[in-house]
């Protein structure tokens, strides 16, 4: 019997789906299921639908398949997510067929088989739904069904389980002659409600919609209640010969670790970085045979295209806490795999492979501390790591009931070289020129640094916003959010003047993103004041915010970039004022000089490791601006005699271009600086202030 937490239970809505079309109901059922990771991954299965409609041209009546498309993901697909096929044309199709040999040749077909010029291109999966003969079909992954799926008995254990409501096939690629197999199994066994494929995952079928949903949860739930009754009593993968490390400690050590992988696993792109550590995660990296099963792989398809042919284990002992001798060591463990990798495209690959791609680890487990994940997007790391407590999830079941089975080696290289997901590959769009980096940007609630953010966050990076007013912060983040996800961005509360606040605030960075690549140092303050009435604790405010601040923050980002050793970028937003002097704004205008000194310091220091600093020098810029809305607003206003309303037009008439400066312009230039575009540039100001002869650098 299965316990309330983990069986399936029936989302569907009689009254929603009555006033819905078939093709609707699809899409309804295709969201139900994959609203739940225990029915499938993400973008993993497809669903499908039989539907009669008239045809555009003649006005008869078609039977049309609708059928998730290439590359959706059935938990969050919409109604043009689907591809849809004449049955008849797809039914034709098998004069077509030469042979196994050539089985790949017939998705070259199937835009033949279009209904009324639908532009999604239809999925390698599409035979396996058409020669079902039955109106809907669902295709999942659940980790209950793939543990069996991936056991040695996965055909006698199917037995047991369904008896004959479920049949079983044996591994088969996914693609047409699979479709073929499909259709046969149905024709000779007309009663059954589906079927287990060997190391892949579940098929069922009806004529009803809502039935078809329920039955799918139905196989589930029995799987899930089998395994519950034959593991009750048996210690997950050989029991636990580890003991997990505090939380705290743990993603300290992740922090440690993360930049460093990065480094080694950057060379041909940037990769970002994904720590996990729940309690299924730790289960296994803590388990007796967590480094036997992880060497066998992953099993079903989808897992794999992930998560590469096997993990990479760390050599960390979290009993002896031997971090230094592990970080000495990762380079060698990194080389390693490569080697390894390397040797297993060898074996396997045929004269028309793809060319061999990053052989770097996607995966790697850390006994008492978690899995890391790096890929070249923070989506795809974290997906990636998805995969793998997918796998894990698999493991733990197979491997209590029977032996679990990897997919075989030259079968696993087949799926990951494949010639139809290199074209998949090849048709994906260029990345944007920021992809894989990482910002950390200070004062990242204000004008210019929101600004920044959305710069780069436009370009494909990932951003740790940082800024010490709590309230702003989660404003900004929110905002920001809303356009580009959650899964780029990330806020720390940060005094830029405390050193152990900045240090926690980059060790979160390593830890949420992998490293980084950009600092932006850009929090601030100003004040206003005749020299004489200049207080001390004025003017050390000033200097510790301004000057001391811009120190730590550049400080902590050259010890990561060092570590990483694959470059970086320091983007100091300095001010006009730094150049040209200013009236009563002594302490200001001096902190603000000390700012691009120091970015003078810092690029003759970092040019060897590639790090390259650069200042961008703002003025006027009121717009979003946090330090324009106090005192240093009337301030400015007294210095110059005028008032709020006539300030922002005394700085464009000041201007040689009469010109407003915002923060997107300054968000303009600290992109320039962060991007290739600047990667021979560094020790460089630029002035972005409508133009102030005073600023002039020469």
């Amino acid at each position: 019997m299965t316990t309330e937490a983990n069986h399936l239970v029936s989302l569907w809505d009689d009254n929603k789906a009555a006033t819905m079309s078939e093709p609707e109901k699809l899409l309804y059922r295709s969201n139900l299921l994959g609203s739940d990771k225990r029915v499938t991954n993400y973008g993993g299965g497809n669903t499908s639908a039989k539907v009669i409609q008239p045809d555009p041209l003649s006005g008869q009546d078609a039977e049309v398949l609708w059928v998730k498309g290439s590359g959706g993901d059935v938990g969050s697909i919409k109604m043009d997510g689907f591809s849809t096929l004449y049955m008849d044309k797809l039914r034709a199709l098998k004069t077509m067929y030469r042979g196994v040999a050539f089985e790949d040749e017939m998705v070259g077909y199937l835009p033949h088989c279009t209904f009324n010029l639908n532009p999604r291109a239809a999925s390698i999966d599409t035979p396996l739904h058409a020669y079902v003969p039955k109106k809907h079909v669902d295709h999942m992954h659940p980790d209950a069904i793939i543990a069996i799926a991936a056991s040695k008995d996965s055909k006698a254990m199917t037995k047991e389980i369904f008896g004959d409501d479920i049949g079983w096939l044996p591994w088969k690629k996914p693609g047409y002659e699979l479709g073929l197999w499909l259709e046969k199994f149905c024709l000779d066994n007309p009663d059954a409600k589906g079927v287990v494929l060997e190391s892949h995952g579940l098929f069922t079928w009806d004529d009803d919609a809502k039935t078809c949903y329920e039955l799918t949860l139905d196989i589930i739930n029995k799987a899930i209640a089998y395994f519950e009754d034959k593991t009750a009593d048996v210690p997950a993968f050989g029991g636990p010969i580890h003991t997990s490390l505090a939380a705290d400690a743990r993603r300290a050590l992740a922090a440690k670790l993360m930049p460093a992988i990065r480094g080694f696993v950057s060379g041909q792109q940037h990769m970002v970085g994904n720590f996990v550590d729940t309690d299924a995660v730790l289960e296994f990296v803590n388990a007796k045979d967590m480094r036997d099963l992880a060497a066998l792989g992953t099993s079903c398809p989808d897992h794999f295209l992930r998560t590469k042919i096997c993990p990479l284990v760390v050599d960390f002992d979290p009993a002896k806490g031997n971090i230094d001798d592990v970080l000495a060591g990762l380079e060698t463990q990194v080389a390693e795999y490569r080697k390894g990798y390397e040797a297993y495209y060898e074996r396997c690959k045929h004269p028309d492979s793809p060319a061999l791609r990053d052989p770097n680890a996607v995966v790697y487990l850390i006994p008492g501390v978690g899995m890391i994940t790096f890929a070249k997007d923070r989506a795809t790391a974290r997906i990636s790591g998805e995969f793998y407590v997918n796998a894990i999830n698999v493991m733990r079941g197979a491997s209590a009931v029977s032996d679990y089975c990897g997919l075989p080696e030259q079968e696993a290289f087949d799926i990951e070289y494949w010639l139809l997901e290199e074209a998949k590959l090849q048709r994906m769009p260029k990345p944007k020129s920021l992809a894989g980096r990482v910002a950390l940007v200070t004062g990242g609630a204000g004008g210019i640094g929101s600004a920044t953010a959305e710069r780069y966050l436009a370009e494909g990076a990932c951003v740790m916003l940082a800024d010490i007013n709590q309230d702003a912060l989660q404003s900004t983040l929110a905002n920001l959010s809303l356009r580009y996800g959650n899964d780029v961005l990330r806020s720390v509360v940060m005094n830029v003047t405390d050193e152990d606040a900045v240090a926690a605030a980059y060790a979160q960075t390593a830890v949420e993103f992998g490293g980084v690549d950009i600092l932006v140092s850009n929090a601030g303050i100003a004040s206003s004041a005749p020299v004489e009435e200049t207080t001390l604790e004025l003017w050390n405010k000033n200097m510790d915010i301004l000057s001391t601040g811009y120190f730590l923050v550049s400080r902590e980002a050259f010890k990561m970039m060092r570590v990483q050793n694959i470059g970086g970028s320091v983007v100091f937003v300095a001010s006009k004022n730094g150049l040209a002097a200013s009236p009563n704004a002594s302490a200001y205008c001096t902190a603000k000089a000390s700012e691009i000194h120091l970015a003078r310091c810092l690029a003759l220091e970092g040019a060897e490791a590639g790090i390259r600093v650069n200042v961008v020098n703002p003025d006027a810029v009121l717009r979003g601006s946090k330090i324009w809305e106090g005192e240093w607003l009337d301030q400015r206003a007294g210095t110059y005699g005028t008032d709020k309303e006539g300030l922002e037009e005394m700085y464009r008439q000041r201007s040689m271009l009469k010109r407003s400066v915002l923060p997107e312009d300054i968000a303009e230039a600290a992109y320039f600086f962060a991007s290739d575009q600047s990667a021979k540039s560094t020790g460089n100001i630029v002035n972005v202030d409508a133009g102030n002869v005073q600023a002039f650098t020469r």
